[in-house]
């Protein structure tokens, strides 16, 4: 293996994420959602599995501490963070159900509820989505290209423009940092 190959990864993940540029638009809609529902006192939960539960957890402690302006903390809450939590959830009820009887417990209308898949097929995040929209939240999935089929079921779908597992978590990174500085924006407007 040479050198080569290594400018070759890098030159496609680097595509993957000029190409969200796409997805601009609902970046932007999710900042005005997060900033709308946070001054009305409500508040974000957000989750998924494996690396999207570290991009939610990741997400999560970025509203809770700060991304780049020194500012109150805002109520943000992963859903995958808590192990006790999840594994009695998973034990007693099945791991379908671990996202959604947290959203069941802590949502209320008027909160963010986002939910990452890159497939778009993890039945765990679609029933928990289901579920906060039942109880009134904005609901939000972050996915890619696989689950661009969810755009009709939930408030807002932010496809990243491929079907490549690893680059699509890269631009979830990404994208939920884009989401924080445009929300830090947002709420220092006022």
């Amino acid at each position: 293996m040479d050198v080569e190959k290594v400018y070759a990864m890098l030159d496609e993940a680097a595509s993957v994420i000029s190409a969200t540029k796409a997805v601009a638009g609902e970046l932007l809609k999710l900042s005005a959602s997060i900033s709308t529902a946070l001054r009305a006192g409500n508040k974000v939960l957000i989750f998924g599995n494996g690396g999207s539960a570290a991009d939610a957890q990741h997400f999560a402690g970025e509203l809770v501490g700060r991304f780049k302006l020194k500012r109150n903390p805002l109520p943000a809450i992963a859903l995958s963070a808590d192990s006790s939590v999840l594994t009695a959830l998973a034990n007693d009820f099945g791991f379908e159900e671990v996202f959604s009887m947290q959203v069941d417990a802590l949502a209320k209308e008027g909160d963010v509820v986002i939910g990452i898949t890159t497939s778009g097929k993890s039945l765990n995040v679609v029933k928990a989505l289901r579920t906060a929209k039942l109880k009134g939240a904005f609901t939000v999935v972050l996915t890619g290209l696989g689950g661009k089929h969810l755009s009709d079921e939930f408030d807002l779908c932010i496809a990243i423009p491929s079907q490549d597992t690893q680059r699509i978590q890269e631009a979830h990174a990404v994208a939920l940092h884009v989401v924080c500085e445009l929300l830090e924006e947002f709420i220092h407007r006022v």
